[in-house]
This record gives C-alpha cells, structure tokens and sequence, in this order.
C-alpha cells in the first residue's frame, strides 16, 4: 500500500481503544490478561503516527464511565498503566514524543500521577510529536469544566458573557492550544464516540474497524490514513466550492 501523500496526514488523530475484554474472553483469560496484551497495540500505534507525521495523538484510555467497572479490574489497570509509563519513558525521549494527559487527575491513584508528571516533564522537550493520554475523562466533564471556569471568570469581571464565542470555548477545554481531531478510529467494531471529545469532534472524520484493539498494528494504523486521505472535508460548504479553493 503506497504511502499516504504529506498534505493528506492528519495534524491529530485519536483512538477509542476498544476490545481488550473481548479479545481475552476468546482466549479463556481474564480482562486484565486483556489490557496486557494490548501493550504491544500501543506502541505500534505510537510510533507508526510518529513515522507518519502525525503531531498530535490521543488515545481514550480510561474514561470516566471506567471506575464503574469491577474494583479488581480497575485497580489492574491502574497498576498497569503505572507500569507501562514507567517502562515507555525511554523509547518516548529517544523518539522526541512529549505526553501530555487530560481527564479529572483527582481521581488517579497517585502512583499513576506521579508516574505521569515525571514522564510529562522528562518528555516536555520533545518535538517529534506530542501523545495525549485520556485518563479519567469524558466529554461531558470536559465541556461542564469548561463552564464552570468560564462562569468563574465571568462572576471575576475577566470576561464578558457577550464574548463567548465558539474559540473562546476551544480555551477553556482540556484540549486548549491543541488542534481538533481531523480523524478517529474506533476499534473493536462499535459504532459510537462513547463520550469521548463531543466538542472536539464535531467535524471529526470517523473511521471504525473491527479489529480488536490487542490486534491492532501499524498496518491498520496506515489504512485508517489511507482512507482519511480519500475524504473530502467540506466543513458545510458544497465540494465545488472546497474544489475551487486556491
């Protein structure tokens, strides 16, 4: 399969990462032996974005909604992902990948956020590309985030209700200073954005494969671009008026 051209690359792409527990059921395993394999999903994902010329990635990997999943269940993944930071560190320097993360941080067990702000600030240097971990998040958190503190700022005098605009929002979010999705990939054949960047992806292209997320390597990665670049994104304008811009 050819190389996707550079002016189709998408400047962000995220994942909905969906699968693990189906994939280790077929295997006779337990959830977490799941999100273990998944690791290797990760990694390939991460740097085949990076080779691409991808500058911004995020990857849904604990929602909100998660902490209502088993006590055991979650507390394996909290170690895991403890772990995982802690064990990528040195391939994200080398590869000059900075991490960020968005979600609720308070509800992190603080092994995870200590992990995370060390990675955060070793990585700060990185130019290559820039990994987002959703953690603890949600869209609708976010967006009611948002509110509260614009609101905060309006009963302070620092702004101004009539100023509201749709930019001004984009400040208040997570996800401020970054640029929106221009695609997402949905693994493990479900149709839906579970939550996950309402504002953001609001002309987000959509791509879903039914790979389950442990499965999932650089070759999918590549065709989820090479299907982004066959789209035409017309933002509510008709295709002769995208086709006759200069």
């Amino acid at each position: 399969m050819p190389d996707t051209q550079p002016e189709k690359i998408p400047a962000h792409v995220a994942v909905i990462m969906d699968g693990n527990g189906r994939w280790a059921k077929r295997r006779m395993q337990n959830r977490i032996f799941g999100h273990r394999n998944a690791i290797a999903a990760v990694r390939d994902t991460v740097e085949c974005a990076a080779e691409t010329g991808v500058r911004y990635l995020t990857l849904y990997t604990f929602s909100e909604e998660n902490w209502q999943r088993p006590a055991i269940e979650v507390k394996g993944l909290m170690e895991l992902l403890a772990d995982a930071i802690g064990d990528e560190t040195p391939t994200l320097l080398k590869n000059g990948i900075r991490l960020q993360y968005i979600g609720n941080g308070d509800m992190l067990p603080s092994g995870v956020r200590a992990k995370l702000q060390e990675c955060i600030e070793r990585t700060a240097g990185g130019q290559t590309m820039t990994l987002i971990l959703a953690l603890s998040y949600s869209g609708k958190w976010d967006i009611t985030e948002a509110f509260k503190h614009y609101a905060a700022d309006v009963a302070q005098g620092a702004r101004n209700l009539s100023e509201c605009t749709p930019g001004v929002v984009d400040g208040y979010l997570a996800t401020a200073g970054m640029p929106a999705p221009d695609l997402l990939i949905r693994t493990g054949g479900e149709q839906r954005i579970s939550n996950f960047m309402l504002w953001q992806t609001a002309y987000t292209e959509l791509y879903f494969t039914d790979i389950l997320w442990p499965d999932f390597r650089k070759s999918h990665f590549r065709e989820a671009l090479q299907e982004y670049s066959r789209r035409e994104r017309r933002y509510g304008k008709t295709g002769d008026q995208i086709a006759s811009r200069p």
